[in-house]
């Protein structure tokens, strides 16, 4: 039987300012791209999040980006492939410990807007994408855009 894996991009919210309603797309999504603060979310918007993500058998993914809050990381960056390592690792490493507090596990990455697609078909941005995912921790999978060149990448890679 074949099966579709419905996701959703959640704790993007600041403080007071609310974007969207994480709970109830909670309800109808089988993976949470949670927001690791570099284009959205704080990290008590994201904790609440991943709580009612854990709370309700919901995969959780690190939705890493380029550290672009203003333009809610839909700008394209050239960015040294060792930087946006640092970036992405540190992504991963902050949603980890805060998955922590609420005995979540983070079980993939899917990168947000500009870096999703830009590591679609730059290799070397998305080596370094990988790179940092391996580094953190290589029991994550990552999601990318169907058939695009980073996915055998990525497999080529051991992810």
């Amino acid at each position: 039987m074949k099966t579709i894996d419905l996701n959703s991009d959640l704790g993007e919210s600041y403080g007071a300012w609310s974007m969207g309603d994480d709970a109830a797309m909670i309800d109808i999504v089988s993976s949470a791209n949670i927001a690791c603060g570099f284009h959205a979310g704080d990290p008590a918007g994201i904790l609440r999040t991943l709580k009612v993500a854990a709370q309700r058998g919901v995969a959780i993914g690190a939705h890493v980006s380029y550290p672009d809050i203003v333009g809610f990381g839909r700008r394209d960056m050239e960015i040294a492939p060792g930087d946006l390592i640092a970036d992405v690792a540190y992504q991963i490493g902050a949603l980890k410990g805060l998955a922590n507090i609420v005995g979540a596990t983070v079980s993939y990455v899917k990168p947000h807007g500009a870096l999703y697609n830009r590591i679609a078909v730059d290799p070397v941005q998305g080596a370094a994408v990988i790179e940092a995912i391996k580094s953190t921790d290589p029991s994550l999978a990552m999601m990318g855009l169907a058939n695009a060149p980073i996915l055998a990448q990525a497999r080529a890679a051991g992810l």
